[in-house]
């Protein structure tokens, strides 16, 4: 199976903004330690670890929304890791985001359909009004939806335009952060069988950021567990939950409930 993205001894510091004296830079403080993996396209990998881990900051470097300090990201052979913006630009719609708060990334002042269509604009599509709707019908909305405003959805509805926005572009990879944490259960359930169904039917390659361990066994084909921006834990989801190596990644699977993972999606 070929690899999409390639990570490699990967570092990565952030100021402090705590420490930042009166005079002068702040300080940095490291997040990401050296990491190393892989993954392959079609997977779906599951990214694990407590607050501070460094998982959210891992996942915002492969979208090159950060910029590591030290080395290197390729994706599908090609290294992103300190490519400008105007570089970047082209590749951009090749990786997405679906972020945690929907309210907080979708326009309020804009209806749904200029939501999804503005990125198609942006990236000089031609077939806006096509690839809206299609985007659309794909996550379950009906295409009346292109009319309403934010407010007027359920926090589940709002994730599903989250993701439309994010498909519409047809990317090879998307990063989903901790998408489902808001949520209620069966919209929880609902989100979660879509985005598997999605890689399944467009070939899409997803990094799952959540803290939720049972949400990680059921959708994830690998999990990569993250202790203090280090990697603690890189196996396949059955095995990591059947026989942990890390101390810490036990001391997770003990800390968190598990329901039943053959229990059915809504």
């Amino acid at each position: 199976m070929t690899d999409l993205y390639t990570i490699t001894d990967l570092h990565l510091s952030l100021p402090d903004l705590n420490r930042k004296p009166v005079l002068g830079p702040a300080p940095r403080i490291d997040i990401l330690k050296g990491i190393t993996f892989t993954l392959p396209k079609g997977e779906i990998l599951g990214i694990v670890g407590g607050s501070g881990s460094g998982k959210s900051t891992l996942g915002r470097a492969m979208v090159r929304l950060l910029e590591p300090t030290g080395g290197s990201i390729r994706f599908d052979g090609q290294d992103i890791s300190h490519l400008p913006d105007t570089s970047l630009r082209p590749l951009r719609r090749r990786f997405q985001m679906i972020f945690q708060d929907p309210m907080s990334s979708l326009n309020p002042r804009h209806r749904v359909g200029q939501i999804i269509a503005s990125p198609l604009d942006l990236h000089g599509f031609t077939d806006t009004t096509a690839r809206m709707f299609e985007a659309l019908d794909q996550v379950g909305l009906a295409r009346s939806y292109v009319n309403r405003f934010p407010h007027e959805l359920s926090g589940g509805q709002r994730q599903r335009v989250g993701i439309a926005r994010a498909i519409a572009l047809r990317p090879e990879f998307i990063l989903a952060d901790e998408i489902v944490s808001g949520l209620d259960v069966s919209s929880q359930a609902q989100v979660l069988a879509l985005l598997e169904r999605l890689v399944h039917d467009l070939g899409l390659t997803l990094a799952f950021i959540s803290h939720d361990l049972s949400v990680i066994r059921r959708l994830c084909s690998r999990v990569l567990v993250l202790h203090q921006g280090v990697v603690v834990e890189n196996a396949p989801t059955a095995q990591v939950f059947a026989d942990p190596q890390a101390a810490y990644t036990r001391d997770l699977l003990q800390a968190i409930p598990l329901p039943d993972p053959d229990q059915a999606w809504v």
